[in-house]
């Protein structure tokens, strides 16, 4: 079993087929009245679609018919999707047109035929996932440009006129066809258009406007042409189907070499754009996922099958799969009757279907020429900084051909990639004559200019500290930083390399360098003591480290955080209060992977909260909880121990002769004296020191627990529901995290059985509804135990 993006389980292939099989084999009982309802929306979609793109692609009419029939019916029956409906689309248009301009309507038909042979090889060979690489900038790229392309020609076609053989042809040709008169199409056309354009938004209405705008706009165009009985251009289908067959046919000799290039094109866009429709229609249904590779073998079949039988390439339909799934259908029974419905119309009302002026169906495409430029997907592609190749895969469509724009947007989509992932940042900072170089990112030849040129500002005879944070350097980089340190060396300077995430200039000296990029590893370097990185002088007075880190941080981190703590700048909303020990080694941001903002954090020696019903009074504990509690209103308070603490081996053993220095540690222990009465002091001495020293400190976790409902504000909480209380232990020696479970023991919080992590609205500050029970006050009782 596999998991998405957000967790949920997903089905391997082996496993998704199987119930889709099953949908398969019981649709006919359950999904029968849904499925067919939906069946006929799509069907009227689907009718006027196909005649419009046969007439695009020049292909004769009942090529369309063809391969809308044998989409519905043969890729829904054997392909992966259940939802998903197939037909000729959009996107083929130019393929098709070009290959029926060049080689014929039988030849294109081959090539359909074979392209379906190579789907099906592709499917077999399970590597429908690998389409998914192609960047979505090149895919809607390219669809804007073949619906620009369509959108042109078709305009010509909507005039009276006809189109020309390229879009910058047609683009010469629009004034002169302009000029001519073509009155009673052009009216069609435009009449088309308006209602495709108005009748979605027409308000009220709502059970009439259910009707799909494409059949709406068609019908009254034709209506409309045959009452005014206008001469215009209409549909012709032929008398006999069977008669006027027109099946593949093998190319001469000196085509073959065309032949195979319009092969691979119409299976590779053909599978590109099918798979990423099914993936899209998908995520409108909660039924049976999507098994890819199943759905590309179900379009090879569908296209072997319509180049046998003379029809268009077939592709999944963005436009019928929405539909489809909007519709209501559950399984591929809506589109194998779509198919069904499309057979039966053509087979009794043709002579309807001949009314249709071309006009009509011209004024239809242009408006699916133009819904092809997705704006929405420019605007998406415009924030993840990809919109250039958007624009330059749909502009070499329209000005060079469909094959040479794909080219040219995957060239520069890799180009942009390369870039990003070889970019690399250079930060610099000057203190007191010593310099601080900070590289970060990937290291390639690329970026050994802009490394150089900060390299060469550094004067000479100065001290450098360079913090090499790079997941790879190629060769050029590494002999561009190492000759600059020698010449640097030479005239006096000294340079401290320090590389943080992987040693790759060290390695690259040994000649024994990683093969590629390399992941994250070892101890970040934010998390390590300054002794343990370089730039940092072991014998610096305190101060002069702590400003060393300070410089360190405004040069690296401080610009990341700006953001950030601008929002958090006037308003403080933690997730907990965290009752810690002051012990320098716990850090309690490491442990809770928390951030600025997460943590109300109390830090005193031995994690001790002091009773508020007696004993010495400790008002900086209880200020700083009832601040947490009542004003921030945290949902949260924790307290944590750990292992190897001072305050507990003190407890345990003294602190030494009354009159010494540590007065004020002894008062501020006695808070303790009740931890130390939980456990049997005589067992602590016959164990390990330890062992005894971890069994108390987990106990004083439990006791400051307790001590914590010794306030009111904090009890009142717990037994409303408002505040949970936890306690955790960490232990330093294998930096593991523990939890009090309900049963008073500590587990270790495994990373696979880690809850889910739910914060709280920051804005509204809602509170946890309160326990059916009342609540109970054991603080342990506000817990869950941690999982095994």
């Amino acid at each position: 079993m596999r998991h998405d993006a957000q967790g949920t389980p997903t089905p391997h292939r082996e496993e998704a087929a199987a119930p889709l099989s099953r949908v398969r084999s019981h649709f006919l009982l359950s999904n029968v009245p849904g499925d067919a309802a939906a069946s006929l929306v799509v069907f009227l979609v689907a009718v006027p679609l196909s005649l419009g793109i046969a007439v695009a692609s020049g292909a004769p009419l009942i090529a369309g018919i063809i391969a809308a029939v044998v989409g519905g019916v043969v890729a829904a029956l054997a392909g992966g999707s259940a939802v998903q409906v197939s037909g000729p689309a959009a996107g083929l248009t130019i393929i098709v047109a070009d290959l029926v301009a060049t080689y014929g309507w039988r030849v294109t038909c081959l090539i359909t035929l074979l392209a379906g042979l190579v789907q099906i090889g592709l499917g077999a060979c399970r590597i429908a996932r690998a389409a998914l690489a192609v960047s979505p900038a090149v895919v809607h790229g390219m669809l804007a440009g073949v619906g620009v392309t369509i959108a042109l020609a078709q305009l010509h076609v909507l005039l009276g006129g006809d189109p020309q053989s390229s879009a910058p042809a047609n683009i010469a040709e629009l004034p002169r066809q302009l000029a001519d008169n073509h009155t009673p199409a052009v009216v069609v056309g435009l009449l088309t258009i308006a209602v495709v354009v108005v009748w979605p938004r027409l308000p009220g209405l709502r059970r009439i406007r259910r009707l799909p705008a494409a059949l709406v706009a068609v019908a009254g165009a034709t209506a409309v042409a045959a009452v005014a009985d206008w001469n215009v251009e209409r549909v012709h289908l032929p008398d006999s189907p069977a008669a006027a067959w027109n099946g593949p046919m093998l190319p001469a000799g000196a085509e073959l070499h065309g032949v195979a290039i319009g092969v691979v094109a119409v299976a590779l866009v053909a599978s590109v754009e099918s798979l990423l429709c099914a993936i899209a229609a998908d995520r409108m249904h909660d039924g049976p996922r999507v098994d890819l590779n199943r759905e590309l073998v179900g379009q090879g079949a569908a296209n072997t099958a319509s180049g046998a039988l003379g029809g268009l390439p077939i592709a999944g339909v963005i436009v019928r799969s929405t539909t489809n799934a909007r519709a209501g259908a559950r399984t591929p029974l809506s589109a194998v009757l779509h198919g069904v419905w499309i057979l039966v119309f053509i087979a009794l009302f043709a002579h309807a279907v001949e009314l249709i002026p071309l006009a009509a169906l011209a004024g239809l495409l242009v408006v699916i020429g133009l819904q092809m430029v997705n704006l929405a997907h420019l605007r998406d592609l415009r924030r993840h900084r990809e919109a250039g190749v958007y624009l330059a895969a749909l502009l070499a469509v329209v000005v060079f051909g469909l094959l040479e724009g794909v080219v040219i947007g995957f060239a520069l989509s890799v180009l942009v990639s390369l870039r990003r992932l070889t970019r690399v940042s250079v930060l610099t900072e000057e203190f007191e004559g010593r310099w601080h170089i900070v590289v970060q990112g990937s290291l390639t030849f690329l970026g050994v200019p802009r490394v150089a040129h900060v390299l060469r500002t550094v004067p000479s005879g100065a001290h450098v500290d360079l913090d090499l944070h790079v997941d790879f350097m190629d060769h050029a980089a590494f002999e561009s930083i190492h000759a600059w340190r020698l010449d640097h060396e030479r005239t006096g300077g000294s340079v401290d390399i320090d590389e943080v995430h992987e040693n790759w200039y060290e390695r690259r000296s040994s000649q024994t360098p990683p093969a590629g990029k390399t992941a994250p590893g070892g101890l970040a370097r934010w998390w390590a003591p300054w002794g343990m990185r370089g730039g940092f002088d072991p014998a610096a007075p305190p101060s002069g480290l702590l400003l060393s880190g300070a410089r360190e941080y405004h040069a690296s981190t401080a610009g990341r955080m700006r953001s950030l703590m601008s929002r958090l700048a006037h308003r403080q909303r933690p997730e907990a209060l965290f009752i810690t020990c002051a012990d320098s080694r716990v850090v309690p941001n490491l442990i809770t992977a928390s951030g600025p903002g997460d943590l109300f954090t109390l830090r005193n020696i031995g994690n001790l909260v002091p009773r508020r019903d007696g004993g010495p009074a400790d008002d900086s504990v209880g200020a700083a909880l009832e601040y947490a509690v009542t004003v921030l209103e945290v949902p949260a308070v924790v307290v944590c121990g750990h292992s190897d603490c001072g305050a507990m081996k003190a407890l345990l053993e003294g602190t030494g002769e009354p009159d010494s220095e540590l007065d004020r540690l002894r008062r501020w222990l006695a808070h303790g004296d009740a931890s130390l009465a939980r456990v049997d002091r005589g067992g602590l001495h016959a164990v390990p020191a330890a062992e005894s020293l971890r069994e108390l400190s987990q106990a004083n976790v439990v006791q400051q627990l307790e001590n914590l409902l010794t306030y009111p504000a904090v009890r009142r909480r717990v037994e409303e529901g408002r505040l949970e209380l936890s306690g955790m232990y960490y232990d330093l020696e294998s930096a593991e995290v523990h939890v009090l479970g309900a049963d008073g023991a500590f587990l270790p919080v495994a990373a696979e059985s880690a809850p889910a992590p739910r914060a709280r609205e920051r804005d509204t500050g809602a509170a946890p509804a309160a326990p059916d029970d009342g609540g109970a006050a054991d603080p342990r009782s506000a817990q869950a135990a941690p999982s095994n």
